[in-house]
């Protein structure tokens, strides 16, 4: 490895030593020195967390694979203005937030968004993120069962507000903190509590038919990888 790539393992180091940041927010302070393997190494250690983030709120993979790399882009371009006042995961995930409501947004001019992710996708197997239950071994008319309630799912989804259904996804799916949530989002931990309770009752409202009254324990708390192919 050349100079700058042990300029770089250096200084990582000496943060570390220092423990003034967390490990992104000093790789990105090491990128604005002009280390450019910390640029490198910051996209290694996050893609495919925003990856999930951004498909769980799009649904698309190929749409999720362009905003990743806006995403990152952007983080490109701001590198210099960048100040460590929080986490660098509550920063990276704000503009993952924003990238993917923006360009849900420019797309519901033209056409609807459907949140529904691909049940096989060729070779894959993939599970829906809010998907119920195992779907083998099960006959052949659960699974027309399976596709309208995960369509009931999308469409009582879109239809929340837009700042419940990022504190539902990002709660239930990303198993964020209700101070991770709020931050994200610009707002107290209060008010996150209260979207969360509106969201549920909005979904409650919904899918109660189909699903119960308490709907939400039969939604599986996937992780977060999971059912989100690899980049």
């Amino acid at each position: 490895m050349g100079s700058s790539g042990s300029n770089f393992s250096k200084s990582r180091n000496n943060a570390n030593e220092r423990g003034e940041y967390d490990e992104d927010a000093r790789l990105m302070l090491a990128f604005q020195s002009g280390q450019q393997e910390a640029f490198k190494e910051i996209v290694r250690r996050n893609q495919q967390r925003v990856y999930s983030i951004i498909f769980r709120l799009v649904g698309n993979h190929a749409d999720s694979e362009d905003l990743v790399q806006e995403v990152f882009l952007r983080v490109f371009r701001t590198a210099k203005t960048y100040r460590p006042m929080a986490r660098f995961s509550t920063w990276l995930y704000r503009i993952a937030t924003n990238v993917a409501l923006n360009a849900i947004r420019a797309r519901r001019k033209g056409r609807t968004i459907s949140l529904e992710m691909t049940m096989t996708n060729s070779d894959d197997d993939v599970s829906h993120p809010w998907q119920v239950g195992d779907k083998h071994d099960r006959p052949p008319e659960s699974h027309i069962y399976q596709k309208e309630l995960i369509d009931r799912i999308n469409k009582a989804l879109e239809a929340l507000p837009e700042n419940q259904r990022i504190s539902f996804i990002l709660s239930k799916y990303e198993h964020l903190s209700y101070r991770e949530i709020a931050d994200i989002l610009g707002c107290s931990t209060m008010a996150v509590k209260s979207l969360l309770t509106r969201a549920r009752c909005n979904l409650r409202d919904a899918l109660k038919r189909y699903l119960g009254p308490d709907f939400v324990k039969h939604l599986p708390n996937h992780r977060r990888d999971e059912g989100v192919k690899e980049l």
